[in-house]
C-alpha cells in the first residue's frame, strides 16, 4: 500500500524555526503586525464578549466617578515612583 503524503500542514510545521524567522524579517512592517495580532489571537484564543462588555462598563464607571469628582486622580510618574520604591524593598 503506497504511503500517503502529509498533510500541508505537517509540511509547514517541519521548516526549521530559523528559516520561518528569516521569512519574517523580509516583511513589511504593516505584515509583520498583522503576524503579530494573528499569533497573539491564537496564542489568547476566542475574545469573550463578556469580558470586553465588563470591561467597557468599568471604563464608563470609573468616568462618570471621575466626572463627578468622587475619587482622586494620582499623576502616572507619582505612581511609578511609589511601585518603584515598594519593589526595592
Amino acid at each position: 500500500m503506497p504511503r500517503q503524503p502529509p498533510p500541508a500542514s505537517v509540511i509547514l510545521m517541519a521548516r526549521p524555526l530559523s528559516k520561518i524567522q528569516e521569512e519574517i524579517r523580509t516583511l513589511s512592517a504593516s505584515d509583520k503586525e498583522a503576524l503579530l495580532q494573528l499569533l497573539w489571537e491564537e496564542l489568547d484564543g476566542p475574545s469573550d464578549p463578556n469580558v470586553e462588555a465588563a470591561w467597557l462598563e468599568e471604563v464608563r464607571r470609573r468616568g462618570q466617578q471621575i466626572d463627578a469628582g468622587q475619587v482622586e486622580l494620582i499623576p502616572a510618574d507619582q505612581v511609578f515612583r511609589k511601585l518603584e520604591a515598594s519593589l526595592k524593598k
